[in-house]
């Protein structure tokens, strides 16, 4: 256990790999109760949300979910994020370090009308099981229809008997289902799913294997890809970006960035060897210093290679360009590849 953004966090059950691999091949169970959620309710969510965030937030469909970044002004990343639309409300998903932060910009930004929210960071729980088997194991315990469910919509029904966002969106790369529950039932659901004789192989998984799975699905980890410095552009998340919206926070530095198209970015790479790349580690192109190891891991699911993800310059950033890491006064070749690392096959 450590002490993670002002929660006791699991770092791992069992084991790292043994947490790893259910998530692969079966599921695995997270308690992710420390991510801040925010309830927006009013009839200018949406449009107050656009002048806010780079991806759109007005054309969400009811019940769809959308990953969208808030930045600012020089176009770096507040945070990442997901809003839900809901029936009657909005809920916005932000990373438990920017609670605090997202909560002040938010409210900062807020309208004299038409946009009331609540902080339920600490008091709404979130109960995540993600793996090829989530619909069989999750599915005697919800009464919503899971298999009908599109990725990135959700639904509100129960689970266990209570009242549950029920949403299938997920961190790793596979499969899964997110559970916004109240804090007061969350034993209660994450007990009855561990302990259903029917889920077995289901493992409870801590922050270590979270992170493994993220990276190796090329999914961004804010502090590491994003950050108030990084922005969207050099995170490749160009995709999330949505220049033909009217103006919101950053519009102009990212069209800029774009436009001169020599910013430094975020690249994955695969170690030569078993000399393991760590955040902060110096990245070398023909010699010379190129940016820096952001994220690193052994990585389970691409032949238990080496793998990381560095901010290059751009010179440095295509595919099967060879670098070099120093790792204690050494450097140790790798190679440009593209993410993400991992990509399931259905």
């Amino acid at each position: 256990m450590v002490e993670y953004a002002g929660f006791e966090m699991p770092v791992q059950y069992a084991g790292i790999l043994k947490e790893h691999d259910a998530v692969r091949k079966r599921a695995g169970l997270f308690d992710l109760s420390h991510m801040g959620q925010f309830v927006l309710t009013g009839d200018l969510v949406a449009p107050w949300s656009d002048e806010l965030a780079i991806n759109a937030v007005a054309t969400m469909k009811p019940m769809q979910a959308r990953y969208n970044i808030f930045c600012n002004d020089a176009g770096g990343a507040h945070d990442d994020t997901i809003f839900y639309r809901l029936d009657s409300r909005w809920l916005l998903v932000v990373n438990a370090a920017n609670a605090e932060k997202m909560w002040a910009h938010l409210n900062a930004h807020l309208p004299a009308s038409g946009v009331v929210l609540e902080n339920r960071h600490g008091r709404n729980a979130l109960i995540a099981i993600q793996g090829p088997r989530s619909v069989e194991y999750l599915q005697p315990h919800v009464d919503v229809d899971l298999a009908a469910m599109r990725y990135y919509f959700s639904a509100e029904g129960r689970v266990q008997g209570v009242p549950a966002v029920i949403a299938r969106t997920g961190y790793t790369g596979e499969d899964g289902f997110e559970l916004f529950v109240d804090g007061s039932h969350a034993s209660r659901v994450w007990n009855a799913l561990l302990n259903d004789p029917a889920a077995e192989g289901l493992e409870p998984c801590g922050l270590g294997a979270r992170d493994v799975l993220r990276l190796e699905a090329g999914m961004p980890l804010y502090g590491h890809e994003l950050t108030e410095t990084i922005t969207p552009v050099q995170a490749g998340q160009t995709w999330a970006l949505k220049l033909n919206k009217p103006n919101f926070i950053g519009k102009a530095a990212l069209e800029a960035q774009l436009a001169r198209d020599e910013y430094s970015r975020v690249v994955g790479i695969v170690m030569d060897g078993r000399a393991p790349a760590r955040e902060g580690y110096r990245v070398t192109f023909e010699g010379r210093d190129a940016g820096e190891v952001r994220s690193g891991s052994l990585a389970p699911s691409v032949e238990n290679k080496n793998v990381a993800t560095a901010l290059v310059a751009k010179a440095a950033a295509t595919p099967g360009t060879r670098l070099g890491v120093e790792i204690r006064g050494t450097v140790h070749e790798a190679t440009v590849v593209p993410l993400p690392f991992y990509k399931r096959s259905q």
